[in-house]
């Protein structure tokens, strides 16, 4: 048996920084003197991406008026448009950079199109994170990190048996992944599986112990767990 979400569905979705935020070019992938100039004007874009996005899309901007729109720019400008809230834009500047002929290492476009599905689920469209994550997972399909996000994206569109096998291997994989163990806590509430959603939720919060929306489902699970005892409809939760 399950519940339909309806419009009831809290808003409680946690998306990993790592999906979202600017992702630093490692040293290790530089190779020549001028790809030490490219990374170190990388790394200087993306970290004022953090403290001055608007900064950042205009350094982004003159790159690309002044040389081309080269992946830096590309990269610079996809940061900065996620950063100020421009999430669709963001993502896809990032799927069209993890496409492109210069679009750096497998792991680089590992990385673009991961953090193009996080945003995609940041603005609310779970099947465009699908495809973004499950072709991220296609060129690596190591990159368990990815599972925990794509078994979201299956849960907000209700669609539990895949939401359930991704994280069930994001777990197998990662079991210290916090996210993994939220995640599927959630789609066993929505199954009505509430005892294992709880034991779901008490692994969460053995690994986060003051995370308040490991906190918040809890309290959830066990008004949930009260009125279907007593008899009585979900619809009746105060979300």
């Amino acid at each position: 048996q399950e519940y339909d979400m309806g419009l009831s569905l809290p808003l409680v979705y946690i998306i990993a920084p790592l999906f979202l935020s600017a992702q630093v070019v490692p040293d290790a992938n530089v190779t020549t003197t001028s790809d030490m100039s490219e990374t170190q004007r990388l790394r200087e874009c993306l970290e004022l991406v953090e403290t001055d996005p608007e900064a950042a899309h205009e350094l982004a901007a003159t790159w690309t008026y002044m040389e081309g729109n080269r992946r830096i720019a590309r990269e610079c400008r996809a940061a900065s448009m996620i950063a100020l809230g421009h999430y669709e834009d963001g993502a896809l500047e990032l799927e069209a950079l993890a496409n492109a002929p210069d679009g750096g290492s497998i792991d680089d476009r590992v990385g673009y199109l991961a953090r193009a599905g996080g945003a995609w689920l940041e603005v609310g469209y779970p099947e465009e994170a699908i495809v973004a994550f499950t072709n991220a997972l296609r060129l690596n399909q190591y990159a368990d990190d990815i599972l925990a996000y794509r078994g979201l994206a299956h849960l907000q569109l209700e669609e539990y048996e895949q939401a359930e096998t991704d994280l069930d291997e994001a777990i197998r994989r990662q079991p210290g992944d916090f996210y993994a163990w939220l995640y599927r806590a959630q789609v066993r509430f929505w199954q009505l599986r509430m005892d294992e959603a709880m034991q779901d939720i008490a692994q969460a919060r053995t690994l986060d112990p003051l995370n308040t929306q490991a906190l918040l489902w809890r309290g959830h699970i066990r008004e949930a767990q009260r009125l279907l005892a007593e008899g009585r409809s979900l619809d009746e939760m105060p979300f």
